[in-house]
């Protein structure tokens, strides 16, 4: 009898990053086996915003709609309100419009600039179902509930993989090509490969109180808004009707773990209501980055590769940035027109923007702390009234760059990946965009992700992106193709030629043609086809842009 054949890519966690990771695999056409060591998708609320980067990647798997009709309506707004408390005073409200106004002001200017989908307030809770029916429909996608990894072993060869079945106790053995790491903060497949972490543990003391409740004389006292800020911590509207969250703050070295969840959160709202807890439990942000992202076969994504505060809402969405990268890396390898470039150029692409975003999320809290430490102040006065103006004047001064950080989470570059082609022409000899946290911006360049925009039909330019392989745009029938889609028919990389009808979107790619990969950024761009520029992109050839 023969063996079966081994799946080329066996994924540990079945999380957000986990599925997402199946998921663009089997749209590139590679099975998958994916294990998870709950019984059935996550009770706790995780986080409570997917960016609209992530929303792009989820609109390349069919999914960000379905995302859409589970989350807060579209219609609903993104405001972030400091409050005293939410039987006190609203300080100051940092207003953003909703997803339907976002949608409808990113097509009117189509300048480059903007996303082509915008965020959406949605929790953990809802999302993971919606992506479980879309991994349980796909036959290219094995998925086990219930069944923990115990043990990693690699060879030359591939990864086996030591499974257990918590429901029936029974252990074996899986093999397959690659393995994807997607386990989670206390990763067993990172712990099993011996990768350390670097960065600062347990950054803070907080209590995470979810519950349901009708009170919204009092929830919703300022009107709808996202976050509500205040000395004791953010209270999140989940879904603008019964169901929120409050993380509470505590002093660091507190024990948090016979809090009584009630008190607590009345003493945050600075009155009671009628509440129903559903989950309730301390935890600790950290601020970590895992060593490495690779060892051999083996790769991390997402909170296996790093763990930040949630400020900024970098963890889940940085982590599909993860899956989508090593997803359609893992199919070109597999399907054969990958290099020996292409795996390695993993670690090299993420882990920048894993420590960039660790960053950034210990500078947002640290805005968070500053405002703090005003509402202190403001509460040693003797006269609350008076000084209450200064203290909103201060939150208003201080911004709210968490939530307008544009540049972050759409304009990150892959400046030392291998994958993007170096200069070989005129066109990047100018120096980069410049790291603007707050925009996007107005011109292409290589390794950063590809412009949006619309063409003179109406259609997003993302929207006509093959879904496997390259793709090669060509602006206004200008340029001369052909070189680069022979020399992909010789060696059988999927190369598809596009056309675009469009002078705006000339002038933001600024050359003839250009050259995107499957997760939407930009390999190269020329007037004139270049071969060499095809083969770095594939992982042929060493690249790296050196300016």
């Amino acid at each position: 009898m023969t063996a079966p054949v081994p799946p080329p890519v066996l994924i540990a966690g079945g999380g957000p990053v986990g599925m997402t990771c199946a998921l663009a695999l089997a749209q590139h056409g590679v099975r998958s086996v994916l294990f998870e060591r709950n019984p059935d998708t996550t009770r706790h609320p995780k986080m409570d915003i997917t960016n609209g980067r992530s929303q792009e990647l989820f609109r390349r798997l069919g999914l960000a709609e379905k995302l859409r009709d589970v989350a807060v309506p579209r219609d609903h707004v993104l405001d972030v309100a400091w409050v005293t408390n939410m039987a006190g005073y609203e300080l100051h409200r940092f207003r953003y419009p909703s997803p339907d106004d976002q949608r409808a002001a990113f097509a009117a200017a189509n300048d480059g600039r903007q996303p082509l989908e915008p965020a959406m307030r949605v929790s953990q809770v809802v999302i993971e179902p919606v992506l479980k029916t879309a991994v349980l429909a796909n036959p290219l996608i094995e998925a086990h509930w219930g069944v923990a990894v115990e043990g990693v072993a690699q060879d030359a060869d591939g990864v086996t993989l030591t499974v257990r079945d918590r429901g029936s106790d029974q252990v074996r053995q899986v093999r397959g090509r690659y393995l994807v790491g997607c386990d989670g903060g206390s990763s067993a497949v990172r712990r099993a490969l011996d990768i350390g972490v670097e960065g600062k543990h347990a950054v803070s003391n907080r209590f995470m109180i979810h519950f349901r409740s009708q009170a919204r004389n009092v929830l919703q006292r300022f009107g709808i808004a996202w976050h509500y800020q205040s000395p004791m911590g953010t209270l999140i509207a989940q879904d603008d009707d019964e169901i929120y969250t409050l993380h509470a703050r505590f002093p660091e070295g507190m024990d948090t773990s016979n809090v009584d969840p009630l008190p607590t959160l009345f003493a945050a709202l600075g009155t009671e209501i009628e509440a129903e807890i559903l989950v309730a439990n301390p935890w600790t942000p950290h601020l970590l980055v895992a060593d490495r992202y690779q060892q051999g076969r083996v790769f991390l994504a997402g909170d296996a590769a790093h763990q930040y505060i949630p400020t900024g809402g970098y963890g889940m969405n940085t982590g599909i940035g993860d899956a989508i990268d090593i997803a359609w890396k893992l199919a070109a390898v597999c399907q054969g027109w990958g290099g020996s470039q292409m795996l390695a150029s993993y670690e090299a692409e993420r882990r920048p923007i894993g420590l960039i975003n660790r960053d950034w999320s210990e500078r947002h809290t640290g805005v968070r702390i500053d405002i703090a430490e005003a509402y202190a102040k403001w509460l040693s006065t003797e006269n609350y009234d008076a000084s209450r103006a200064n203290l909103a004047a201060f939150i208003a001064n201080a911004g709210n760059l968490e939530n307008e950080a544009s540049g972050i989470e759409f304009a990150y570059r892959y400046d030392a990946s291998p994958l993007v082609a170096p200069i070989l022409d005129q066109f990047e000899t100018a120096p980069p965009p410049p790291n603007d946290p707050a925009t996007i911006p107005t011109t292409a360049w290589t390794g950063m992700r590809a412009p949006h925009l619309f063409d003179n039909t109406g259609t997003a330019i993302f929207d006509r992106l093959a879904t496997n392989g390259l793709t090669l745009l060509r602006f206004n029938g200008q340029g001369d193709p052909a070189p680069m889609l022979e020399e992909a028919a010789r060696h059988n990389i999927p190369l598809h030629l596009v056309e675009i009808a469009s002078d705006q979107a000339r002038q933001v790619y600024g050359t003839d043609l250009a050259l995107v990969r499957p997760d939407q950024h930009l390999a190269w761009r020329g007037n004139a086809a270049k071969i060499e520029a095809l083969h770095i992109a594939c992982g042929h050839l060493p690249g790296a842009p050196t300016l």
